[in-house]
């Protein structure tokens, strides 16, 4: 008789999409790197063939650290012209291959990294993905002084943005600036939507990645590694 084996956990399936996502990094060049939990596993992985890459692109502070720290060398993104692959995490992926990310406030630096890649391949786990965007609050970064504004904007298309804090104050991003999480939104046009906030006074990035979507999806299912391709 055979004992059944436990559901992996959640932290065990963004260990698999994270060495699965070595397959898509190219030997002898540089990898763009995201931000988060799963590609903090992806990272651990990536230190396991260091020697067979040039180094790193990093979309932030925290991941530039976890990259220097396992001895991953990390270039400026004005130093490099493009790249074969940008690795990164989502917060929602759709049926397109399009993306809500910034719950971990990077969304800006993350959407100048990827729009540098040939290919987006995006790690998650099958909780992430979804039949439309907007169940999780979309992050947008914007600039202090036009955040009343842009929160009025989105009330007006039936959202409710909120200030994301952090220790009591507004959370601050790598950037210097603020980040309004929405709530109440069903995007359902995403390329349309991201053009649209992105021409909004004040918002620096909207966290709907439309134009930089996904090319690949590592979704990390009950029986493993999913690959779906856009």
């Amino acid at each position: 008789m055979t004992t059944p084996t436990a559901p992996l956990t959640q932290d065990e399936l963004k260990t698999l999409v994270g060495q699965a996502a070595l397959h898509y990094v190219v030997p002898g060049e540089i990898v763009g790197v995201g931000t988060g939990s799963t590609v903090n596993k992806f990272i651990d992985a990536l230190a396991t063939m260091k020697d067979q890459i040039k180094g790193a692109v990093s979309s932030s502070v925290a991941s530039t650290e976890r990259l220097k720290a396992l001895g991953i060398t990390v270039f400026d993104a004005n130093d490099v012209q493009s790249l074969s692959v940008y690795i990164d995490g989502a917060d929602e992926i759709d049926g397109k291959g399009y993306m809500v990310k910034g719950g971990g406030a990077a969304l800006t630096r993350e959407k100048i990294v990827a729009a540098l890649a040939k290919q987006f391949v995006c790690i998650a786990d099958e909780s992430k993905l979804v039949a439309a965007l907007g169940n999780f609050p979309l992050p947008v970064e914007v600039i202090p002084m036009a955040a009343g504004q842009i929160a009025r904007n989105f009330e007006a298309m039936g959202g409710t943005a909120t200030l994301r804090m952090k220790d009591g104050q507004p959370l601050v991003t790598d950037n210097g600036q603020h980040i309004l999480d929405v709530r109440g939104l069903q995007i359902t046009e995403p390329l349309a939507f991201e053009s649209q906030v992105n021409q909004w006074p004040g918002v620096v990035t909207v966290g709907v990645f439309a134009h930089q979507k996904a090319h690949v999806c590592l979704l990390g299912c009950a029986d493993g590694v999913r690959t779906i391709t856009y």
